[in-house]
């Protein structure tokens, strides 16, 4: 039997804002998604009041401003090097992970049948806390599907101090827990299929369970029908040894304000493309196109506008100057006088390896040179060499009015100890 551990940080982004801002603990918290539009995290504290996870900021600010919850603008550096962090100390729990998501992982505890699982839960938690600041539940299946069952179950379920392992639970014990856990609560089923579901009479976790599997794939996929067989205990989903490259990377921002002036559509888009070439240039791909587009907010009144292109490239490439300079001239193409735009964004599409490019007269040697040094450069002094297009001012960003400092990767927002 297989044992599949996941490691999912509770309330994540949450709990990474309150490692550095002690006052937050055991109070109710959102994080505020990008220009601070909704919920995107809550503690549990907002769960009990009441709140749901996407809510719109303006419904509850009047609970903000009467002190009864703390809104916090979300921090993707802080939270990007705290997942960093906990990523890599996982990893030296398994020679086996499968980094999920940024608050999520896989481990195969397969190898260690001497251990007892519980207890070597116990220590990933506590070992994360200590070194970390942040809460974690475990959840130990023979399978992806019951690990994540698993973990559910640890994280609402106290009695289990955080690990949960089913791997040890006697079947009839285990059928009783997934009788009283909703069928939407299983991974990949969610809120739009389990109506579906429900109509044929599964109900419960264990109502899918023991559904017939062919039944299901006739009915649904064969995505669900692994869900099934998972939920039994046959491994359908073998953890991923190398994270697959992604396909295309899309980089988009709602602005802090409404855009009428072209220039500051330039720098917005500049900006996107030397975000995502970088992405690119990590997992060493190139593009074959890029995909720009801008837009009004369908919820003004004024009269609305929302149109993008596709730019085909000469060659297959992962330079920054080449590809802003296709994404100006798409900008160009589809910029209409007049407008007040609300979001930018551009796609860098058809991505391929770089090693597998077919070189012709025309490669140039110079331009790759060039991306390194202006990669190894921001690497280390973060974001300080970039194109003239990008702009200095940047009125157009996003708004954060309750963002936290960048404790862990600034050195002029580290915390002051008096």
């Amino acid at each position: 039997m297989k044992s599949i551990a996941l490691i999912d940080v509770n309330n994540f982004y949450v709990s990474c804002e309150r490692v550095f801002n002690p006052k937050l603990e055991n109070k109710p918290v959102v994080v505020l998604s990008n220009n601070d539009g909704c919920a995107i995290s809550r503690s549990n504290e907002a769960k009990v009041l009441g709140i749901k996870m996407g809510i719109p900021f303006f419904k509850i600010r009047d609970i903000v401003n009467a002190g009864k919850l703390t809104a916090v603008s979300s921090n993707y550096t802080l939270y990007l090097d705290m997942s960093h962090r906990v990523m890599t100390l996982l990893s030296k729990f398994s020679p086996e992970q499968e980094i999920y998501s940024i608050d999520e992982s896989f481990l195969d505890l397969s190898s260690f049948k001497s251990k007892d699982l519980i207890k070597y839960g116990q220590q990933i938690k506590s070992k994360i806390k200590q070194w970390t600041g942040l809460p974690v539940s475990i959840g130990i299946g023979s399978t992806k599907t019951l690990s994540k069952l698993a973990n559910h179950i640890a994280k609402k379920n106290p009695s289990f101090k955080g690990v949960c392992n089913l791997n040890v639970m006697e079947e009839d014990t285990l059928d009783t827990w997934m009788s009283h856990i909703a069928v939407n609560e299983v991974w990949g089923v969610g809120r739009s299929l389990a109506p579906k579901l429900n109509m044929l009479g599964i109900i419960s976790v264990l109502d899918l369970k023991h559904a017939d599997p062919d039944y299901i794939r006739q009915q649904f996929s064969i995505v669900l029908e692994k869900t099934v067989r998972e939920l039994n205990g046959v491994m359908c989903m073998e953890l991923k040894d190398i994270e697959e490259p992604n396909k295309e990377i899309m980089v988009s921002r709602s602005f802090g304000r409404r855009v009428k002036d072209k220039q500051e559509l330039i720098e917005a888009v500049t900006s996107y493309t030397t975000r995502a070439a970088e992405r690119m240039r990590k997992q060493e791909s190139v593009a074959t196109s890029i995909y720009v587009y801008i837009r009004t907010s369908p919820h003004d009144d004024k009269k609305q506008y929302a149109n993008g292109v596709n730019i085909p490239l000469f060659q297959p490439t992962d330079d920054t100057m080449v590809l802003t300079n296709a994404a100006l001239l798409g900008l160009d193409y589809i910029f209409r006088d007049g407008f007040n735009y609300q979001k930018a964004g551009i796609t860098l599409c058809n991505l391929t390896s770089k090693h597998n490019i077919q070189a012709n007269l025309f490669n140039d040697s110079i331009s790759h040179s060039r991306m390194k040094v202006m990669d190894t450069i921001n690497q280390r002094w973060k974001g300080k060499l970039k194109l003239g297009s990008e702009g200095v001012t940047k009125e157009w960003e996003m708004r954060s009015q309750f963002k936290s400092r960048n404790y862990t990767t600034n050195w002029d927002q580290l915390i002051v100890a008096n």
